[in-house]
């Protein structure tokens, strides 16, 4: 999260050191997300060659990590808090180092405390070619975590 949505959020949420979009992370991605619509989040990443599995092949656990960052902002800018609970990803073809990346993420509907969710990784480009996808189920959380949570800080 930029600093600017961190601070949003309550003292108990604030995920300045996350992986993926924490300022405060030296060995974070400090991917930004920002509102895509009503329902959605989108955020750009550059493909760094620390990144990658094969050489010159970005890692697919990160790809995957990606798009499960954007979910969850799909949730968060709707003032939603949640976690995925099941997710199915197809892999459309490798990204190569180097490769800019516009992730994006949104909600479809919502059974109590499910939210059905997709997310997709496109070249950031002329082309904009579909790069990985995914379904998601999403769980809502609360907002604070239980007393009986706090026990384990």
């Amino acid at each position: 999260m930029s600093s600017d949505t961190t601070t949003k959020l309550p003292l108990n949420l604030r995920t300045n050191r996350c992986y993926v979009c924490g300022p405060d992370n030296a060995e974070g991605l400090h991917v930004n997300f920002e509102q895509d619509g009503e329902h959605g989040a989108r955020g750009f990443y550059t493909a760094r060659e620390e990144h990658c599995g094969w050489p010159g092949l970005l890692h697919g656990g990160l790809t995957f990590t990606l798009m499960d960052e954007a979910l969850a902002y799909a949730l968060y800018f709707q003032e939603l808090y949640g976690v995925t609970a099941r997710i199915e990803t197809r892999f459309r073809q490798p990204i190569p180092a180097g490769a800019k990346l516009l992730i994006r993420a949104w909600t479809i509907s919502r059974r109590k405390q499910l939210i059905d969710a997709r997310a997709e990784i496109r070249l950031d480009g002329n082309d904009g070619a579909l790069v990985a996808e995914a379904t998601a189920t999403m769980y809502l959380q609360e907002t604070a975590p239980r007393a009986e949570a706090s026990r384990y800080k």
